[in-house]
Parts: C-alpha cells; sequence; structure tokens
C-alpha cells in the first residue's frame, strides 16, 4: 500500500492522518434513467478518514443512506425506506475501507477497497486524482482529491426496475461514483 513515487522516492501524499472536511466535500453519484437521461444524485451526510504511515496508507469512509438527495422528494423517500433500494432502517450505512492504495503517476493514485451497502460487500476501484496540498492561514494543512470509480448496483440486491413500453429498462445497472474530498490533516 505504497503512495511513493518510486521514481523519486518522494511521498505522493505527506504522511500523517486526514480527515475528511465534509462541509467542503461531496459524494455524489449518476445512473441512467429512461436509457437516454440520467439521474444525478448525493449523500450529504458522510464522514472520512486517509491515513499515511511509513509507506503504508489506508482509507476509510462512512455515508448516511438517509441523507440520499437526487432533487426529486417522492424519488427520495422510497430510495431511502423501500426494500427495493437502500431500505436505511435495516441499513443506515454505506462504508468503504481500502485494501491498496498505489501510486500511478504524476499525482493519480488507485484506490482499492471493500464497499459494503445494504448488507453486501464488493471489492471496487477508485481513480483519485491529488489536486495538492495547501497550508491555509490559520495554520492548517488541507489536502484535496478527486476520486472516480463505478460499481453495478445489481452486486449489491439493488435490483428493482422496471420494462419500458420502448424495450429496455427505466434504471442502468452501471453507477457512476464522483468524490470531490476535501481533507485536513491532524496531528
Amino acid at each position: 500500500m505504497s503512495v511513493v513515487d518510486r521514481t523519486s522516492g518522494a511521498s505522493v501524499v505527506p504522511a500523517g492522518k486526514w480527515s475528511v472536511d465534509a462541509r467542503r466535500s461531496s459524494v455524489a453519484f449518476a445512473v441512467k434513467h429512461m436509457i437516454v437521461a440520467t439521474v444525478h444524485g448525493s449523500f450529504g451526510e458522510f464522514d472520512g478518514m486517509l491515513t499515511i504511515e511509513s509507506g503504508a496508507a489506508r482509507a476509510a469512509g462512512v455515508v448516511k443512506a438517509a441523507s440520499i438527495a437526487t432533487n426529486d422528494p417522492v424519488r427520495d423517500e422510497h430510495l431511502r425506506s423501500s426494500a427495493d433500494f437502500f431500505d436505511v432502517e435495516r441499513y443506515p450505512e454505506i462504508t468503504f475501507d481500502s485494501t491498496r492504495i498505489d501510486y500511478r503517476d504524476g499525482t493519480l493514485l488507485g484506490i482499492v477497497g471493500d464497499l459494503t451497502m445494504r448488507g453486501f460487500t464488493r471489492e471496487i476501484e477508485l481513480e483519485a486524482q491529488l489536486n495538492g496540498t495547501e497550508h491555509e492561514a490559520g495554520g492548517d494543512e488541507r489536502m484535496e482529491l478527486e476520486l472516480r470509480g463505478e460499481l453495478n448496483r445489481r452486486d449489491f440486491g439493488l435490483t428493482w426496475n422496471q420494462a419500458l413500453e420502448t424495450g429496455g429498462a427505466l434504471l442502468g445497472n452501471k453507477v457512476k461514483i464522483m468524490l470531490r474530498i476535501s481533507a485536513v490533516r491532524g496531528e
């Protein structure tokens, strides 16, 4: 689990414990709807941590499933409460724990880990773009990352769908994941 540039030996991400600043971060997704349209959504409540120590790295995060928002209150309530979707009474959290973080090239990282949603755990891979680190006026050191990945919703028991009269299905199975993470280094 190295985030060290093998050509220069320099750490791509400074060592320490980095806490996600949810006020300056976002967790979003997109899924095809009626074959040509795309539904965009997000989760408003989440937390996470990136730990870099002695050449080893670990990332973990938790999303509150009930915080889903797709800009349609009726759809959002169905997504939250229905056993067809997130069933937040039984499965209130979506979690991610990395198993490997690899330096790729320049400021790109590959993050592989276990995503658990609705009682199903599957390995997913995220590509991370490190947009830099900076010291803020208050003395905090901040890191900005953009992460992208994709999953098949059926792998997590999200199998509900409806056939369209014109052929095809109401919902696509592939879900694109987009995270913009701002994290602050702790002591």
